[in-house]
């Protein structure tokens, strides 16, 4: 899969129009996204899940917006082309398309692209699309998120290319069609009325530059900023040592085979001033909604490559220097009818993470361990508040950390990486739109994994449920199992997963993927989300940085003696004022020295069952022992425990001073 050209072709505009209609498409896009905030009907689509771009007349990304996800932006030419293919010679001044099918290079059925093409003068220039989450789209569950899905009949509507506006003209009959097919139809007719408008503000503006410097120099403009970015591109590549790099990641399971670590495998091949990925060996597709499609699997490698290229603007002039294999059939490019909608929290965020292992050892002034998982809890039922009670859809994620970095801590409370323009959704909109209360929402001390350079923390959010009536929840997350992993030394961070009425009676763990569980008036719930893995040998950290981690609520205590070997005594309470034992923390770390590898070769089973008589922590398990276990009941996970340990060997003891013996 390719989008790339032998040669960019020369600049002909002179360097100021150029340079103004470069920095014209991007805001251009970023006014779509003004639009839809201000008219959009869902709270989704509100805390900013959506993206939009600009594609010329062959359906190829002239700019994105400044603050768009990622995972959209790599795939929006796709769809563009979709409608192109499908309306080939039918397309009209005045029409507007509609689209969702993640089997042509979508996301997943959520995600609903409006695209209206540009004309001027008679003759088709440009697309503009606008690309929002829609909060529910049919299928088994509320929010159209099915673990248990293998096909996607289970996931709700899928919109091959349809007209929703014929030469100006709305089609209720078609918007009916899709409306009725979701349990909040006046939010998604009005989101959809939304995405529309956005795309008219990008016709209104390119045909203003047009009547300002003419048609022919804005479609020159179109292909010069592609070209552009294409050499901006290779320039850069060229600069860096030729080479092949690989590694692999992994999904926690196949919920419909035995427990075991899915790999994901990349191997990555810089050669002049190209860049090929070859993702052979990736797993065959699994038995939930966790699999990528073809667009989502390429976009994977897009915005994993895009995170070591900031300075490069993002367009199809990128993706012509990538040549990327994704093998059909596997979690990376599954086929109709496979379930998809679970892939940012599968296969897509595994790829993402891998290529920044792969680009840490190309660029290691830029090097970044693994990233927290991105996740979405999904609550919808009967609101008892009104009568007749409607339909509501609770919707949240969370930020959490990302990984340690070659001489900086990992940011803490930070959006995912699958789109860093995510808003936290707030508190007092959720709580007056559903009967949902969020009872806390803090940081979560020891949650960055340690390291030289530390992990940056996760958060926990939790809530409860009011005046509800036949309500369920489903949940898409990850690393549970697979848990986000340090680098160089480094060490994971904590497991995934929610907990119902924790503490009490009838407490349970759900797990990191989990779909139609019942819930009733008064349950309380609460989930982590990871931090970043560390980077370094946490036993090479400064102790003064571990005691300052210990004073801002970072690390506590007793994981400060644990992970870092650093010990620390209070000084003032009040001042929260610490200070460092230097002979104790000597002692600690010659300890922890000597005996952690030891530690990661006990027998799995007696360290579960120290889990189960309450004498291990979740984190003495993960950390010092490298044993998965299921977190509910603690019972060994064996295989898992086996590929994990292996995942330990390659990317933390073996950087150890003390590990080769065990690499």
């Amino acid at each position: 899969m390719t989008e790339r050209r032998t040669e960019a072709g020369p600049q002909t505009l002179d360097p100021v129009t150029f340079e103004v209609l470069k920095n014209a498409f991007v805001t251009v896009v970023d006014e779509m996204a003004e639009q839809i905030l201000r008219t959009c009907h869902s709270f989704v689509i509100w805390a900013r899940d959506f993206s939009n771009a600009l594609c010329d007349a062959e359906g190829n990304t002239i700019m994105q917006g400044s603050q768009d996800i990622a995972v959209h932006v790599g795939t929006l030419h796709f769809t563009a082309k979709a409608v192109i293919e499908a309306f080939e010679g039918d397309i009209h001044p005045g029409d507007v398309f509609a689209i969702n099918d993640p089997y042509v290079g979508g996301t997943h059925f959520n995600d609903v692209r409006i695209i209206r093409p540009i004309f001027a003068e008679d003759e088709l220039i440009a697309f503009a699309q606008s690309n929002g989450h829609w909060a529910d789209v049919g299928g088994t569950v509320p929010g159209s998120f099915d673990i248990s899905a293998k096909t996607h009949f289970g996931e709700g509507l899928r919109i091959p290319a349809v007209r929703i506006w014929s030469r100006g003209e709305y089609r209720q009959d078609v918007v009916n069609l899709i409306t009725s097919n979701t349990r909040a139809p006046g939010d998604v007719e009005g989101d959809l009325r939304a995405q529309a408008e956005a795309t008219r503000v990008a016709e209104r503006e390119i045909l203003r530059f047009v009547e300002k410097y003419g048609k022919d120099t804005v479609t020159t403009a179109f292909s010069e900023v592609q070209d552009y970015v294409e050499r901006l591109t290779r320039k850069r590549v060229l600069e860096l040592p030729d080479g092949t790099w690989e590694t692999e990641d992994y999904i926690d399971g196949d919920p419909s085979a035995e427990e075991g670590l899915i790999p994901i495998k990349v191997k990555m091949t810089i050669e002049g001033d190209n860049i090929s990925y070859d993702l052979t060996g990736s797993h065959p597709v699994i038995g939930s909604f966790l699999n990528a499609g073809m667009g989502t699997g390429f976009s994977g490698i897009v915005a994993g490559t895009k995170t070591f290229f900031p300075e490069v603007p993002l367009n199809s002039g990128f993706y012509r220097v990538l040549d990327v294999l994704l093998p059909e059939n596997t979690v990376v490019n599954a086929p109709w009818p496979t379930a998809v909608t679970g892939f940012c929290s599968g296969a897509y965020e595994k790829i993402m993470n891998s290529l920044f292992e792969l680009w840490s050892e190309v660029m290691p002034e830029r090097a970044l361990a693994c990233c927290f998982n991105l996740e979405y809890l999904l609550i919808g039922g009967q609101d008892k508040r009104s009568d007749p009670s409607p339909f509501f859809m609770w919707y949240d994620w969370m930020v959490g950390g990302w990984g340690g970095r070659n001489g900086r801590d990992g940011s803490n409370a930070t959006s995912p990486v699958f789109g860093v323009g995510l808003a936290v959704q707030p508190f007092e909109g959720q709580e007056r739109l559903t009967p949902v209360v969020t009872s806390s929402h803090r940081i979560v001390a020891d949650s960055g994994g340690p390291g030289r350079f530390r992990g940056g923390c996760g958060v926990e959010k939790g809530g409860a449920l009011t005046e509800i009536d036949d309500t369920v929840m489903s949940y898409c997350c990850d690393r549970a199992r697979s848990i986000t992993w340090g680098m160089q030394g480094g060490l994971p961070s904590c497991p995934h997963g929610v907990w119902l009425n924790k503490d009490g009676p009838d407490e349970r763990f759900l797990g990191a993927v989990f779909s139609n569980v019942a819930v009733k008036e008064g349950d309380a719930f609460t989930r982590p989300s990871a931090g970043g893995g560390g980077y370094g040998d946490p036993l090479l950290r400064e102790p003064d940085s571990v005691k300052e981690d210990v004073e801002d609520g970072y690390v506590t205590p007793a994981g400060a003696k644990r992970d870092y070997g650093v010990v620390v005594r209070e000084v003032d309470a009040e001042l929260a004022e610490w200070e460092v034992d230097q002979e104790a923390t000597q002692k600690e770390r010659a300890t922890i020295r000597e005996g952690r590898l030891g530690w990661l070769r006990e027998d799995p089973e007696k360290v579960a069952q120290g889990y189960r008589d309450g004498k291990l922590g979740t984190l003495d398990v993960i950390r010092r022992h490298g044993v998965i276990l299921d977190w509910g009941t603690g019972e060994l996970l064996p295989n898992t425990t086996e590929g994990f340990r292996a995942m330990l060997a390659r990317r933390s003891t073996s950087h150890w001073e003390n590990g080769a013996e065990h690499a």
